[in-house]
């Protein structure tokens, strides 16, 4: 990878006040900040053990997967994007085991939303995404309105992928109950979580600007860092592009001007959708059409090795889980939509 100046990110003011005057509001209803402690004990959904009946739907090297209830696996609506997990983040030392957390987009103006995905107890629960707001005094949240093509919960924060915007980034902690009768408009979810700052993507004049379309975490350097992934056709730039991360704040490091610089690859796939690091390996999901069963391809930018009919059809976002010694993704088409694990033995160069 090599660093390009005319690209970098931008982080905005925090939402604080907005934030802490939406938390007020809702606590003088019976709702307020309750955190992601406060939510977990919540999570009415259930999630489902599920076998599809052939590899041709479910992709060759799946070995676990789940779906969700009823209505979330077929609702034109929302359409599952990104994953990520806890791990690392504290949430194990404080309720004993980890979860997953997906992203999803509405196409009928809602905004973006994550779901707390508990696999062991087979449970989740959606939370709202929103941009807090104050007007004339008075506290009130607008819906998020991006892809959410990717997240990455690294530390206290959540960082959700805004394709040409860049990233939103949210507190997990300022997860906030939104009682029931209440005249926020939350589009039917009893959990949101507030836009803290974002991080904006620029680029000078002559550049194609970056799409954040998804990223992970790479811990396999002695400086963890972002490691964000464009999709694109044969027509479009594939690139990566990796962002130094403190390891004391878990945010981007920045320049004195306040900018935080990438090194970029362009030597991505095509129909990327996701991308993990293990050990330096990089992993990547590709769709194939909302016909075919997807693909992951395994090694390094300029070098990968295809594992074809891998995944089930529409694969979004990839995470490694350690504990699991899978990496999990998750597929967006209605009818066709599961949570699902590969080993990564079985998809090793």
């Amino acid at each position: 990878m090599a660093a390009v100046a005319g690209l970098h990110l931008t982080r905005t003011a925090e939402n604080i006040d907005e934030i802490d005057a939406l938390a007020a509001a809702l606590a003088a209803d019976g709702g307020g900040r309750v955190g992601i402690t406060g939510m977990v004990p919540d999570l009415p959904g259930r999630l489902r053990r599920t076998f599809a009946p052939t590899p041709r739907l479910l992709g060759r090297k799946v070995v676990r997967a789940y779906t969700w209830d009823a209505h979330d696996r077929r609702d034109p609506a929302w359409y599952p994007q990104g994953i990520t997990t806890s791990v690392g983040t504290g949430f194990r030392e404080q309720h004993g085991h980890d979860v997953l957390a997906t992203s999803w987009y509405s196409k009928q103006g809602a905004g973006s939303r994550i779901s707390i995905v508990d696999v062991e107890h087979r449970r989740y629960a959606h939370v709202l995404l929103v941009t807090p707001t104050v007007e004339d005094g008075v506290p009130g949240l607008r819906p998020l309105k991006v892809h959410a093509g990717g997240i990455v919960w690294h530390g206290d924060y959540l960082h959700v992928g805004a394709t040409g915007k860049g990233l939103f980034t949210c507190r997990m902690d300022d997860i906030l109950r939104v009682p029931a009768g209440s005249s926020y408009e939350t589009w039917g979810h009893r959990y949101v979580l507030p836009v803290r700052f974002a991080y904006q993507g620029q680029a000078d004049e002559g550049m194609t600007r970056l799409r954040f379309s998804f990223f992970t975490v790479d811990h396999s350097a002695s400086t963890p860092s972002l490691l964000v992934g464009e999709y694109g056709s044969t027509k479009q730039t594939r690139r990566f592009a990796r962002f130094p991360l403190d390891p004391e704040t878990r945010l981007l490091l920045a320049d004195v001007e306040g900018r935080s610089l990438p090194d970029v690859d362009d030597r991505g796939q095509t129909r990327m959708q996701g991308v993990s690091v293990v050990d330096g390996t990089y992993y990547a999901t590709a769709s194939r059409t909302p016909l075919f069963p997807g693909s992951m391809y395994v090694g390094t930018p300029g070098e990968f090795r295809e594992v074809r009919w891998a995944t089930p059809i529409g694969p979004e976002d990839l995470v490694w889980w350690p504990d699991t010694g899978c990496l999990w993704s998750v597929t967006e088409h209605p009818h066709r939509r599961w949570v699902f694990a590969m080993r990564r033995s079985e998809l090793r160069r």
